[in-house]
């Protein structure tokens, strides 16, 4: 961060200390008033548990991490098989993951492991970019067809953002329109949560927060926020409305950071691992939907998730920060320092970023395709306008570089 955004220690301990603690006891609380009447996921038989947190204030627990979607189809039933042998039980995937053929593996999956989806929790996402919300309620049948299954614990609106879905999206969170939709989807049976994954700015989470009928939200979200903004102040309001909230893209803006550091030696943790924990720290968190491509990615998060048991001291945040902002080719992690920026241009800075950060960490070749479906619109800045959203960057990201890059990879 800037020095002038710069939080003091007793921020930082506000932040993670006191009011995850006692969020953290208010959790516990409703656990285990709820946990018998809760939606379970099975217990992987000869494995330990994935930790849970309970989802919402009416949501299931669920595992602190789950098995993230867009997997390559060549390899995706060998991840999932053995995602499930080693103690998965919350699945991700969407509409477009594996180049639009990923559900039709679930369904494979399924049908070659017969009670395996009552043992799960599985979520999917659509996107309504014609009509807006009131589309969920034709797109669910296509959803639970290509899937394979009768109902969805979790069906998320895909990538919520104004690139996507215009400005007038930014209020679906609190519409009523939105509103009738996730109600008739829940009564329907076919879907038992709602809510959408946010690619926009903190507006759209506060708008949910506001509106109050959402059961949970995806949101991308790095342990290094500002203590008190805008995205601090709507992640708790959503809190205290009951409305879950799950991390993505936590590791987005860490490829290249040292992979062991002594400080979280001493803790049995991997840099990778310490960034989990960190978000973990953040007792308003639920779980963390985490991509895995190969299987060292899973076992160390399930060995993260695994080994949390407290959250981390705030000199070990610190450090973490100061080890990502060292590593030269930081990815945009989402944070909400540039939100005003980015909205005020054309250009889909952290679609663009996150697309080179696939391509690179993941040798993802979907990612090119996703650069060349975007509007030619967003995909160039002025030199004036990459120079100032690079001078508003908390992270000191250079705009223009990555998006020099993504125009070598793709274009």
């Amino acid at each position: 961060m800037h020095p002038n955004r710069e939080p003091n220690r007793r921020t930082l301990v506000k932040g993670l200390g006191a009011a995850g603690l006692m969020a953290a006891n208010l959790d516990a609380v409703e656990a285990g008033q709820i946990e018998a009447k809760a939606a379970a996921v099975s217990k992987p038989a000869g494995q330990e548990a994935v930790p849970t947190r309970k989802l919402g204030r009416n949501g299931p627990l669920v595992p602190m991490i789950s098995m993230g979607g867009d997997m390559e189809p060549n390899n995706a039933l060998t991840l999932m098989n053995r995602a499930w042998a080693s103690g998965y039980r919350y699945y991700d995937t969407a509409q477009k993951y594996g180049r639009a053929a990923e559900e039709e593996i679930y369904r494979k999956w399924f049908a070659a492991n017969p009670g395996r989806r009552e043992q799960i929790f599985l979520v999917s996402k659509d996107y309504p970019t014609k009509k807006g919300p009131i589309e969920l309620l034709d797109m669910i049948d296509v959803r639970l067809k290509a899937l394979g299954t009768d109902y969805l614990d979790l069906y998320f609106i895909h990538q919520l953002c104004p690139e996507v879905y215009g400005p007038e999206s930014v209020n679906w969170g609190k519409s009523d329109v939105f509103r009738e939709v996730a109600e008739k989807l829940k009564k329907s049976g076919k879907v038992r949560m709602v809510g959408f994954s946010c690619h926009g700015g903190p507006e759209y989470i506060q708008a949910a927060a506001d509106g109050g009928f959402l059961d949970a939200l995806m949101v991308q979200y790095s342990p290094f926020y500002e203590r008190g903004g805008s995205f601090d102040k709507a992640l708790t309001d959503c809190h205290a409305k009951g409305i879950g909230l799950i991390a993505m893209k936590t590791l987005r803006h860490a490829g290249n950071v040292p992979k062991r550091i002594p400080e979280f030696e001493k803790l049995g943790l991997t840099t990778h691992q310490a960034i989990l924990h960190a978000v973990w720290s953040d007792q308003r968190i639920a779980s963390i939907c985490n991509s895995v491509r190969n299987f060292d990615q899973m076992r160390s998060s399930l060995a993260a998730v695994r080994n949390y048991k407290a959250p981390l001291e705030v000199s070990l945040v610190e450090k973490l920060r100061e080890t990502v902002l060292a590593s030269r080719r930081t990815m945009c992690p989402g944070c909400p320092s540039c939100d005003e920026k980015v909205a005020a241009t054309k250009f889909a800075f952290r679609d663009i970023a996150r697309y080179v950060t696939y391509f690179e960490q993941d040798i993802n070749h979907q990612a090119r395709d996703r650069y060349l479906s975007l509007p030619e619109s967003a995909r160039k800045a002025t030199s004036a306008e990459l120079a100032e959203l690079t001078n508003g960057c908390s992270y000191g990201i250079d705009y223009a570089e990555v998006a020099a890059r993504a125009e070598r990879y793709f274009a």
